[in-house]
């Protein structure tokens, strides 16, 4: 019962944020962008159901499209870092040899760098953009990706049905594609699941010291940024992002622990 109710709630939570994101793409409140000197730090109403910001902003306006935004950020950078990672995951646990040695010492020297500490300098060389950040957070996500598919691959090689199309004298590519990578996929998936949550705080907190997306385009990460001189008197202003990152990491994290339980048998009651 109790994973059951997990589930329904990680299911329930990341459903939610997809609706908020589906609902922004035809309707917002107000526009996030335009400025309005006469409403600035107005508490929440009916008018402005999360108050609005210094620049008298919509801050659920503004909140809606950040969810957007983070997410996108984090769709791309799961999609490039699991592409990336679990080829070269796949070829360095098939193939052993110095094809592993080589993939496995460029993995072990990017983990040499705590991953946000990579990303931040990685976007400070690339630049404060979209599409250098989710470079920056592939990369620094990347060595994880590639160990827990090459530990797999290592594993699932050695089985009989491997063994059995090496015998019938299917290549090395083949082998890996269509035996290999489908008995892969289930950690692949957990991994994926585990990895958008932790590219949504990452790039909360590239956002929060201003390397992030450039303003005035607003993520969870600049919104918490903007709100932390007026935390004492204008407090909505750090709830209502602070929030949104809570509810989006539980309710994936949640996913997550039900994928693994779903497609492991082992961990099933």
């Amino acid at each position: 019962m109790r994973r059951s109710a997990h589930s329904i709630l990680g299911f329930g939570l990341v459903g939610l944020l997809l609706a908020v994101i589906a609902i922004g793409f035809v309707w917002l409140p107000y526009d996030p962008l335009a400025i309005d000197l006469d409403h600035t730090l107005a508490a929440p109403s009916f008018a402005h159901w999360l108050g609005t910001d210094a620049f008298g902003r919509d801050v659920a306006s503004r909140a809606m499209l950040g969810a957007r935004i983070s997410t996108l950020i984090a769709v791309e950078t799961v999609a490039l870092a699991i592409g990336v990672g679990t080829a070269l995951g796949l070829v360095a646990g098939f193939l052993r040899g110095w094809t592993e040695r080589v993939l496995m010492t460029f993995s072990d020297a990017l983990l040499a760098f705590p991953g946000i500490l990579l990303a931040l300098a990685l976007v400070s060389v690339l630049g404060s953009s979209r599409h250098s950040i989710v470079i920056a957070l592939a990369i620094a996500y990347l060595p994880a990706t590639i160990r827990v598919v090459r530990g797999a691959v290592l594993s699932i090689r050695e089985r009989g049905y491997v063994e059995a199309s090496r015998v019938a004298g299917d290549g090395a590519l083949y082998t890996m594609w269509r035996h290999v990578l489908p008995n892969a996929l289930p950690p692949i998936l957990v991994l994926a699941t585990s990895l958008f949550g932790w590219v949504i705080l990452s790039e909360s907190a590239l956002s929060f010291l201003g390397v992030g997306v450039p303003p005035p385009a607003p993520t969870w990460g600049n919104m918490l940024s903007e709100a932390r001189p007026y935390m004492y008197v204008a407090s909505w202003l750090s709830i209502a992002p602070g929030l949104c990152i809570v509810a989006a990491l539980l309710g994936i994290n949640m996913l997550g622990d039900a994928l693994r339980d779903r497609l492991d048998p082992r961990d099933r009651p």
